[in-house]
């Protein structure tokens, strides 16, 4: 059986497994527009990741002086959390399930929020990118665990991850 292959049905099963094994109770973005920038392709970009985003629009002035934009909102139906987590995992490549998973520590706060930053120019292509830093659509995934804390979350969300990407 090929690698590929191997990744496609662990990717299906992990699927299937997500809405059973995480919750999520809310995402909150948050999305810089610079002078330089198009609106309506950073919205864009934006409702490429969170479909069902509707962002208030805030005005502001960065440290030299250029005006941006900031879009912020949250999102919190059920549907539309688990279909986000069905869909970054789906579309993140291998290397990037691996990176993600060897950095839940660094992305987890103690109230088990995870954070993620999303490429902006390639959610405006319609595929995502995990970055680490950078021009990104910031999100805040608060995890459902109980008690809320970090090392609860982390055990939570690691869950979701198939054994052969925990190896690496």
């Amino acid at each position: 059986m090929k690698k590929g292959l191997i990744m496609d049905t662990t990717v299906s099963k992990l699927i299937l497994l997500l809405g059973l094994l995480i919750m999520i109770h809310n995402i909150r973005y948050r999305v810089f527009i610079y002078e330089n920038e198009d609106k309506d392709e950073v919205l864009e970009a934006l409702l490429n990741i969170l479909p069902t985003a509707e962002p208030e629009v805030e005005e502001a002035e960065g440290l030299l002086k250029e005006k941006m934009l900031i879009l912020t909102g949250t999102v919190s139906k059920k549907r539309e959390t688990k279909e986000f987590i069905n869909t970054l995992i789906e579309s993140i490549g291998e290397d990037q399930l691996v990176k993600l998973y060897n950095d839940l520590d660094r992305k987890m706060d103690e109230k088990g929020n995870l954070f993620l930053r999303l490429s902006k120019e390639k959610a405006l292509e319609e595929e995502w990118e995990i970055l680490d830093g950078g021009d990104s659509i910031h999100l805040k995934i608060k995890i459902a665990a109980y008690p809320a804390k970090k090392e609860v979350a982390i055990k939570k969300i690691s869950e979701i991850f198939p054994e052969n990407i925990k190896k690496d």
